[in-house]
């Protein structure tokens, strides 16, 4: 009897890429390290700001509102300023953002400006996140192709919830240790730090032939979100990405959670680490796997990010309840093959524009699932209403997982 030849498990398709050849391309690590100092600088002129706000006013309030007025700008930013990476070409949008915002920040240091100035400003730097978080993922697959991309996908999202926590930190101590004026102009910094990153270690590369036409803004920001709405898998992708809006919004209950489990202060900080810690962890294993199984593990993984918080019903104490919270995130790492899915199958001509849509959509569905746990916890106790958003996640997920599966058929 004849028998079929195995597929060879040397097949470059089938074999996941490395870290090392990840970080082996020059230009990608010179993109790297500007995000980096991107993403810290976010983060140190919210936490600057904040601070300033409370010192001149003395209002807990006030300090919270301009905190959250940062966010803001990013459901503006994503669907109207991101088409900027497919109308120039992404490494000068990269440049000039930063150059704009290493401005705008060194405007902000100037000891005596008004709160209003401040806050408008403020304002002004996170809108230009968007063009720039655009224009980088946009360009990303021109540096690095196939499993490599994924990979470098990989670590783009590790790095920034990495530099996230490090702008916090470092935000606090710089403004403890010099005044909020004197840690903007070190914010400032970051940012012309990575103007001269990209300058020196990125290549200019023009433009797809087809995006050299310019389509008028509207028109650019209506056939963006056409095609990420009416081609089933784009469609479908952006779904299981809003998955977020279950999972995350626990994290919104991690302080009457932890009260109502008989826990202190500490185990709030001990559950809102628990989801991004699982998060990272997942991610690392899952660059493991070959790039066909990453796409099939997306569905059940999706379900499975919201499972486990099903477990919380029976109200277990605080270090079952994290571990539920992490297994939650060692799931929710099926993000990064979705992420590195919908870039791909985005012609380049539109890449940034969908990019844009897609993390908008991902923004609202977070803010929207927090502010509906919070408004439930009002009304019951949060154990019950983090049971419940599991139960309704996995309902969700699974048909945003079928949905996916049908479009992956269709187009075999």
């Amino acid at each position: 009897m004849n028998r079929r030849p195995a597929r060879s498990s040397t097949d470059p398709a089938e074999q996941p890429a490395t870290y090392g050849e990840v970080f082996g391309v020059a230009e990608f690590r010179w993109l790297w390290l500007a995000q980096l100092g991107s993403v810290i600088g976010d983060q140190l002129a919210r936490v600057a700001l904040a601070v300033l706000v409370f010192d001149r006013t003395g209002s807990a309030g006030l300090s919270a509102v301009t905190y959250a007025l940062t966010f803001l700008p990013d459901i503006v930013g994503g669907p109207l300023l991101s088409g900027l990476a497919d109308r120039y070409p992404r490494r000068r949008v990269m440049i000039w953002c930063d150059v704009a915002r290493a401005l705008l920040l060194a405007a902000m240091a100037i000891p005596g400006t008004s709160l209003w100035i401040l806050c408008v400003l403020l304002v002004a730097v996170q809108l230009l996140a968007s063009p720039f978080q655009s224009a980088r993922a946009a360009l990303l697959p021109s540096i690095l192709s196939g499993d490599r991309f994924v990979l470098a996908t990989s670590v783009t999202n590790i790095t920034g919830q990495a530099a996230q926590l490090a702008g916090f930190v470092t935000g606090g101590t710089l403004v403890a240790a010099f005044g909020a004026e004197r840690a903007l102009l070190v914010d400032a910094g970051t940012f012309a730090l990575s103007v001269v990153l990209l300058k020196l270690g990125v290549k200019e590369r023009p433009l797809p032939e087809s995006a050299t036409k310019r389509p008028g803004w509207w028109a650019s920001v209506s056939a963006g979100a056409k095609l990420v709405w009416t081609d089933r898998r784009l469609r479908y992708l952006v779904a299981l990405a809003c998955m977020a809006g279950f999972y995350v919004s626990v994290e919104g209950l991690a302080a009457p959670y932890a009260a109502a489990v008989n826990a202190g202060p500490i185990a709030v900080g001990v559950l809102l680490a628990a989801n991004p810690a699982g998060q990272m962890v997942g991610m690392l294993l899952l660059t493991r796997a070959a790039p066909a199984r990453r796409l099939r593990l997306m569905g059940p993984l999706a379900i499975g990010s919201c499972a486990p918080l099903i477990g919380c019903f029976s109200e277990p104490g605080l270090w079952v309840t994290a571990a539920l919270w992490m297994i939650s995130g060692l799931c929710a790492s099926y993000q990064l093959a979705a992420n590195a899915d919908f870039v791909l199958n985005v012609p380049d001509a539109q890449r940034g524009q969908a990019f844009g849509l897609a993390r908008t959509a991902l923004i609202v569905s977070q803010g929207i699932g927090v502010l509906a746990a919070g408004a439930a916890a009002d009304r019951w106790s949060p154990p019950l209403v983090v049971a419940t958003t599991g139960v309704i996640g996995v309902l969700v997920a699974a048909g945003a997982a079928y949905g996916y599966a049908g479009a992956i058929r269709r187009s075999a």
